[in-house]
């Protein structure tokens, strides 16, 4: 009998092994879809479940005929409804939305998107980054988002003098992560922008730190940080004060992306997610990369790896962006972030996210002939935006050109497919 009981705990345990890494295998896939809210191209799903969390793709304004309003309300209300049609593919809800990023090319429709926001979002909305740039497709909006599956931990962050009557919650908490809204470079006290460009990077700074302390944490949680700037913030300076609330060579993955406007005149802001148990937190960066003062490659969070954004970028002591066409630039890039991803075991299979930044939209199909290569079979969510106008392609006195294209990813740790 003791041996047959033993036998008996051993194929329980086996079972439950088994049962354990096929949930593991099965829980990362692609979000079947209605047909309003199928992807505008053939390189991206709608939405990847990843277990955990669901991440879908920018949405434009594109009805399920495929005709889009010339209104903005309009416009705004069917990216919206595209969210909440894929969200509820997933078995979920608009409560389950966590953090969202909302692309606009006219600003000036900010408070028009409020308006809708808070019909879509009544309460607990969720955490929020609103940006202008210069060009979208096919639509004048593009929303992406981020679910959460258990609303168990789901809450509103507000830190103690937060003011604002604005749709969205300055960070939302989940289970396991904090996602931290746009903090911009305004006064809290006077809601105005000062002149000082270092002024209002501290001010913006400052915001995110009081977030992430009324969540009960500190800056090191900090996985993942987006800055948005216009150009009147100089990067120099930006950098410089960003660097002195980090660790050297331990900061957060980061993708810092020059835009052509941000609401109410604020120049700069940082937006970003924060892993709550610190010990899940952990910086990868690939032997042929120097400690940066301002990103790590690659951070951990639990089995989520969030990853800087990378261009066409040869490493090296002669290092630079010698591709001269987009596609040329992408296979690069796409070697950095593989670079990035084998030093944690991983590989393209495992990305469930892309955000994409090309210098023109016109490039998008030579851009998706490259990319649609390193995904063998499910292609991860994706956003696509051109965030300024076009630059001047010419190469410099040494060989050198412009990034035409950038890419950050999120990735799943699990299993690679055969």
């Amino acid at each position: 009998m003791p041996n047959e009981r033993k036998f008996h705990m051993r194929q329980c345990l086996l079972g439950t092994l088994l049962l354990t890494a096929s949930n593991l295998q099965a829980q990362v896939h692609p979000v079947e879809i209605p047909q309003g809210g199928k992807p505008s191209n053939s390189v991206r799903s709608a939405a990847v479940d990843a277990g955990d969390y669901v991440y879908i793709s920018g949405q434009g304004a594109q009805r399920s005929d495929g005709t889009t309003s010339d209104k903005f309300e309009e416009q705004a209300s069917q990216a919206l409804e595209n969210i909440k049609a894929i969200a509820e593919a997933a078995g979920l809800n608009m409560e389950h939305i966590v953090y969202v990023q909302v692309y606009l090319e006219d600003v000036g429709n900010y408070e028009k998107l409020n308006g809708l926001f808070a019909k879509y979002f009544p309460s607990a909305p969720p955490a929020r980054a609103v940006l202008g740039v210069s060009r979208l497709s096919p639509s004048s909006i593009e929303i992406n988002a981020v679910a959460v599956r258990d609303l168990t931990g789901r809450k509103p962050v507000i830190p103690a003098n937060y003011k604002s009557t604005e749709p969205f919650s300055p960070g939302i908490l989940t289970h396991d992560r904090l996602f931290v809204s746009a903090m911009q470079g305004r006064d809290p006290l006077t809601n105005t922008v000062p002149d000082d460009p270092a002024a209002q990077t501290d001010l913006a700074l400052d915001g995110v730190k009081a977030v992430v302390e009324a969540a009960g944490l500190k800056l090191t949680h900090m996985v993942f940080v987006n800055p948005y700037l216009t150009q009147k913030v100089p990067m120099r300076l930006m950098n410089e004060h960003y660097a002195r609330r980090f660790e050297f060579g331990n900061t957060p993955a980061r993708a810092t992306i020059e835009v052509t406007a941000l609401p109410h005149n604020a120049q700069i802001e940082y937006t970003g997610v924060a892993v709550r148990d610190l010990n899940l937190r952990h910086a990868i960066r690939p032997k042929n990369m120097p400690p940066s003062p301002t990103a790590s490659p690659c951070v951990f969070a639990g089995e989520t790896l969030y990853c800087s954004a990378k261009s066409g970028f040869i490493p090296g002591p002669n290092g630079g962006v010698y591709g001269a066409t987009t596609a040329a630039q992408l296979r690069q890039t796409m070697r950095n972030q593989l670079d990035n991803l084998e030093e944690a075991s991983m590989d393209f299979s495992q990305v469930v996210s892309t955000t994409v930044y090309l210098d023109s939209l016109s490039d998008s199909e030579a851009f998706n002939k490259v990319y649609a290569k390193y995904f063998k079979s499910t292609f991860p969510a994706q956003t696509v935006v051109q965030q300024l106008p076009s630059s001047n392609r010419s190469p410099d006195a040494e060989g050198h050109f412009l990034d035409l294209e950038q890419l950050s990813l999120v990735a799943v740790k699990r299993p690679p497919k055969n």
